[in-house]
Parts: structure tokens; sequence; C-alpha cells
């Protein structure tokens, strides 16, 4: 786990959307799914993008929890 990295949980059945979406927006990461069947992933970003990152995710049109990589270690 990486600290520069944003980790989310959404809807399983959201998550190409979510990749098609973070794809489409160049040079900001590459997301993962760490569990697909719980709908939890990351988005591999660098310093410079991790906060557009975070915006992005909180604007598309279904709920999205932003993860603290902490939180992972729990779930």
């Amino acid at each position: 786990m990486n600290h520069d990295w944003v980790y989310f949980r959404i809807k399983p059945e959201n998550m190409t959307f979510v990749t098609r979406i973070i794809e489409g927006c160049e040079y900001l990461g590459v997301v993962t799914a760490l569990d697909g069947k719980k709908g939890i992933g990351f988005v591999r970003t660098v310093i410079d993008t991790k906060e557009l990152t975070k915006e992005i995710l909180m604007s598309l049109p279904f709920r999205v929890e932003l993860l603290d990589v902490n939180q992972l270690k729990i779930i």
C-alpha cells in the first residue's frame, strides 16, 4: 500500500465506469481493484495528481467512499 494512492469503495457494478473515467483523464493514474466483489479499489496516483483524482471520484454520479490506507487493514 502506498500513501500517495487514492483508495475508494463503490458499488462493484461501478468499477468499470470508474476505470474508464480515470483512464479517460490522462495522466491521473491507473485503477486497480483490490476486492472487486466489495467494490474496493485504488488509483495509483502521484503526489501531483492525488487531489484532482479525489475531486473527480467525488464528483461521480454515485456514492464513492474514499478510504485511508489504514482502513484497508480492517476491511
